[in-house]
């Protein structure tokens, strides 16, 4: 099946799939636009892991956008899929949800307290708003909207035509175990359903009975679930007869006239595949075990009269301190959730520079203030020409589209700093512009806006990931009796930091104090290289900062301590540290 190459190399991937996507349009559709596609099930809340099913395809459209084409990318809302399960976790939502089970997810009422008229459309609008906030452009397709409308009537008509054909494909792939594949650990079920990507991973292949196999399933006239059996079918005149299981309701239609149902999922996507006329499209991982929708939809899309599009296997995004995600369950990271606590360029680069095969994490613990250290230091190197061509294309992809850059920060301060002072401002922002002007006293803000959005994402991360016992809360008045415990070698230590304070008094300055006061104790100068140093050197600037920590805030560790003082303040240290 034709599966786009796993390069090994460093290199551009994007570009690379722009060039083997463009080529085979031209050869399935010279002169027409680019087709490329994702697919989501708005089941419950699309998560992380999902949002691959999109950017891998929105980054090879973009790029070829950039290169003066014209594309399509489709997102097929799969809201016409059965209601599965009652995911846990989901506000709003309680056990009652169960009897929808079976009815399609438009036909779910939302959670409780939803604004959207349906379990559907309550999920894709997080979705819709986290993807208009990363730039990605896309033609939304609501298959509730194409089957109740009778857009698919001709592909439902020679489905049910070809019904034998159809079967003796998934014949095949029945009685064959489905394993995992060889490079991936084994897979449960929540990460089975996450990495079937599009569409229902649980449905079934269709109805088979005394009246033969039957690619189509009818959601039931009276309890609107699709807990149905076709008992008969007419070729000529289109009737069609079923009974449901979950109520007993029985009727007889003219399928040539009836919109209540719909393919199953394995003749269902490789129908779209040719209807679309789809290029290229991503798939998950367990697409390689056999009998997977995707290896199956290779050979049911000739059916229709299409090809199987072209398409790398993404493997599975994880996220600090969890596991694996699933959109079964609740309390899964969302999109949404990760564009609280970073600027969408910093999410579209963890996506943009890993290949689709290679798996990644998404920091939402302390792993973020790593994550933006090293996102600001490429950015610096992208300035001064350093950076590596591999990580400069990765960079372009995140900080815009073909369309324009991103809305970004203006003045990009580091996260950690931020982090830091919206730590211990505790919400008070003339306390934060304060501090944050007195960390380069030479070119001082001129408001909060100057570094928003990322402030604001920096302060939502202190209010809803840090645990509470680890925030920072300064000292209201000094500890007398560790002052009064000191040796005569922390007291002179904590005497040179408050002899300094008034010179040091910026982020630079305050850094080279704090660093320096241990270096002078021992009889070294501030301006020493750790090279020059001997390594217990080292062991006393721990020291040191510990105790100043303990003078302070009353524990082993805290944020930097050059942040921490300039948001504590001059006259506070001073009062804190015993002057």
């Amino acid at each position: 099946m034709p599966i786009v190459a796993q390069s090994t190399e460093t290199t551009d991937w994007v570009s690379r799939f722009a060039d083997e996507v463009i080529e085979e349009s031209e050869r399935r559709a010279p002169g027409k636009p680019v087709v490329v596609a994702s697919g989501l099930s708005p089941s419950g809340p699309i998560h992380l892991g999902n949002l691959r099913e999109v950017m891998t395809p929105h980054l090879v459209a973009d790029e070829i956008r950039r290169r003066g084409r014209e594309v399509r990318h489709l997102i097929s809302w799969d809201d016409y899929d059965r209601y599965r399960k009652v995911p846990a976790g989901v506000p709003g939502v309680d056990e009652s949800w169960a009897e929808h089970i079976g009815k399609p997810l438009t036909s779910v009422p939302a959670p409780a307290g939803s604004a959207y008229p349906n379990w559907a459309e309550h999920f894709k609008a997080a979705m819709v708003a986290a993807l208009g906030e990363l730039g990605v452009e896309f033609d939304g397709i609501s298959q509730t909207a194409q089957y109740t409308s009778g857009v698919y009537r001709e592909q439902i008509l020679h489905a049910m035509r070809h019904r034998a054909d159809i079967d003796a494909v998934l014949a095949q792939y029945r009685t064959k175990p489905k394993a995992a594949p060889k490079s991936q650990k084994p897979l449960d079920e929540a990460e089975l359903e996450a990495a079937e990507g599009s569409g229902a991973a649980g449905e079934d292949d269709g109805s088979a009975g005394s009246a033969g196999y039957f690619p189509y399933k009818p959601y039931c006239g009276n309890c609107e679930k699709d807990l149905t059996t076709v008992t008969a079918y007419d070729d000529d005149s289109t009737e069609l007869t079923y009974t449901c299981t979950a109520c007993g309701f029985a009727e007889t239609v003219r399928l040539s006239e009836f919109n209540r149902g719909k393919l199953v999922w394995k003749v269902d996507w490789p129908m779209r595949w040719a209807y679309e006329g789809v290029v290229f499209e991503p798939s998950g991982v367990d697409h390689s075990s056999p009998g997977s929708s995707f290896q199956v939809g290779g050979q049911i899309v000739g059916i229709f009269g299409g090809e199987q599009p072209i398409g790398p296997m993404y493997a599975f995004v994880g996220i600090s301190g969890m596991a694996k995600m699933s959109s079964s369950k609740g309390g899964v990271p969302t999109p949404g959730d990760a564009l609280r606590i970073m600027e969408p360029q910093l999410l579209r680069w963890l996506y943009a520079r890993r290949r689709p095969n290679q798996s990644f994490k998404i920091a939402f613990d302390q792993e973020i203030q790593r994550l933006y250290d090293e996102w600001d230091k490429l950015a610096a190197k992208v300035a001064d020409g350093s950076a590596l061509p591999g990580d400069v294309a990765a960079y372009a992809r995140a900080v815009g589209t073909a369309a324009g850059e991103l809305p970004s920060t203006a003045r990009a301060l580091p996260y950690r700093t931020l982090a830091s002072v919206a730590d211990i401002t505790a919400g008070h922002q003339d306390q934060a512009l304060r501090i944050l002007s007195e960390l380069d006293p030479t070119t001082p803000l001129g408001g909060l806006d100057e570094v928003r959005p990322r402030y604001d994402k920096a302060e939502a991360w202190i209010n809803t990931h840090v645990p509470a016992d680890q925030r920072t809360i300064v000292r209201s008045e000094p500890d007398l009796e560790l002052l009064k415990s000191l040796d005569e070698a922390s007291r002179e230590s904590v005497r040179l930091l408050l002899d300094g304070l008034a010179s040091h008094w910026s982020l630079d300055g305050l850094t080279h104090l704090v660093y320096g006061v241990p270096k002078v104790q021992a009889g070294f100068s501030a301006d020493a290289t750790p090279k020059e140093l001997p390594a217990e050197i080292k062991t006393a600037q721990r020291t040191f900062f510990a105790l100043l920590y303990h003078l302070l805030v009353g524990r082993d560790t805290g944020p930097r301590l050059p942040t921490l003082l300039l948001a504590v303040g001059q006259e506070r240290v001073r009062v804190l540290l015993g002057e």
